[in-house]
């Protein structure tokens, strides 16, 4: 539910009318002061992850009584050892939309006007970016993916370790599980640091963790199922858990709840994460099927490849027919040949998924942006939120 259901049937009215009049193109003008704020707090959370991962380094060296460890080199991973591993996952090239929503939620509730701490924003931020690589590293194994931001999973470059340093065991086995140990280290280190914050941010954050790890379950168990009845609103379930609400809704209500916002600060920026965290999550869609290697750091068609329960893929069943019906079919039940995810790309154009998914991104941005019009919100951060509106319904990675 959100808080539309909630607004008084005129409210509603009036913000659909003025969604319908957005629809078309984004129009979120480009406003330097905004640009500049969100890259100062983006460069807070980095120095902050920076020092953070230096500091569980030293303690990975710690032996459990005052003496450090003998040999501080891991015999297969090397110097860099696990939190080397996780400090080249979360400092790489990520696009940092969860950290720097908390920072407009922050702004958006008053949160330079109301006293409370500048720092905590930056500190959730670092939180969801540790978070974020907890599910990457854990992600990736579960998909089978082989590359992550153009380059080696965490994974793969696991095995390669293992195979290079001459392992006795399974490298397969080996690199997943330390891409699991990965995550693990990097859930535990968010967790330290939001362990530091007030309980209404503890609580939110807590309910964001298992609303993350519910939407890796039912992604593996919608693909596991092949479909069946419900597919598109189970598809949705799965976007909204796993992409649109840890990545957009809930860093946005952090950042709100950490500056102590109100019900009504609350529920617009509510309305405005559920219905931008709907076009994220489709856009990770598209990019999933057409996206363009070089930018997205995975290859092309890798959603199809993997038979990924997407709301792509339910449109493209109700769509198809015929030869095509039964390609989608073999791709959702993960009985294809390669040449097939090529063309089942060419159905979803054909039959026009790919322009149904565009149109609901543009409908949803332009729901985002009405929902901003709430007076209770701070200028400072709507500002930002209408450019962030637009970087994410239009990415190219």
């Amino acid at each position: 539910m959100t808080a539309e259901m909630f607004a008084p049937p005129a409210t509603r009215r009036a913000r659909a009318a003025r969604a319908g009049a957005r629809a078309e193109e984004p129009t979120a003008p480009t406003t330097p002061h905004a640009a500049q704020a969100g890259a100062e707090a983006l460069a807070a959370v980095e120095e902050l992850l920076r020092l953070r991962l230096d500091r569980l380094a030293g303690e990975w060296r710690r032996g459990p009584g005052p003496e450090p460890l003998v040999g501080d080199a891991d015999p297969v991973l090397g110097e860099q050892g696990l939190p080397g591993i996780l400090a080249e996952l979360v400092l790489g090239a990520g696009k940092r939309f969860r950290p720097l929503m908390c920072h407009w939620g922050w702004l958006a509730a008053g949160g330079t006007e109301s006293g409370a701490d500048p720092t905590v924003p930056v500190r959730i931020g670092a939180a969801l970016e540790l978070l974020h690589a907890f599910g990457l590293a854990q992600d990736d194994v579960m998909d089978g993916s082989t590359t992550r931001r153009g380059r080696p999973a965490t994974h793969v470059s696991a095995s390669d370790c293992h195979r290079a340093a001459g392992g006795r065991d399974d490298a397969l086995r080996y690199g997943a599980s330390v891409a699991v140990l990965v995550g693990d280290l990097a859930h535990m280190e968010a967790d330290a640091i939001v362990a530091e914050l007030a309980q209404p941010v503890r609580h939110l954050w807590w309910r964001t963790s298992v609303e993350l790890v519910r939407g890796q379950v039912l992604d593996l168990s919608e693909a596991a199922a092949g479909g069946g009845a419900n597919a598109e609103a189970r598809a949705w379930a799965v976007a909204r858990a796993k992409s649109g609400g840890y990545t957009i809704q809930r860093p946005l209500e952090l950042g709100a709840v950490a500056a102590g916002a109100g019900s009504e600060v609350l529920d617009a920026l509510g309305e405005y994460g559920a219905h931008l965290g709907e076009a994220f999550a489709l856009r990770d869609d598209l990019l999933g099927v057409w996206g363009d290697p070089e930018l997205t750091g995975k290859p092309a068609h890798d959603d199809l490849r993997a038979g990924k329960a997407t709301v792509l893929l339910a449109w493209a069943e109700q769509e198809a027919t015929g030869r095509a019906a039964d390609l989608v079919a073999r791709i959702r039940n993960q009985q294809h040949e390669d040449g097939d995810v090529e063309e089942a790309a060419q159905i979803m154009e054909s039959t026009g998924v790919r322009e149904r998914a565009e149109e609901q991104v543009r409908r949803s941005h332009a729901s985002a942006l009405a929902a901003l019009e709430e007076p209770a919100l701070h200028p400072a951060g709507v500002a930002g939120l209408r450019q962030v509106a637009d970087s994410v319904c239009w990415r190219t990675r």
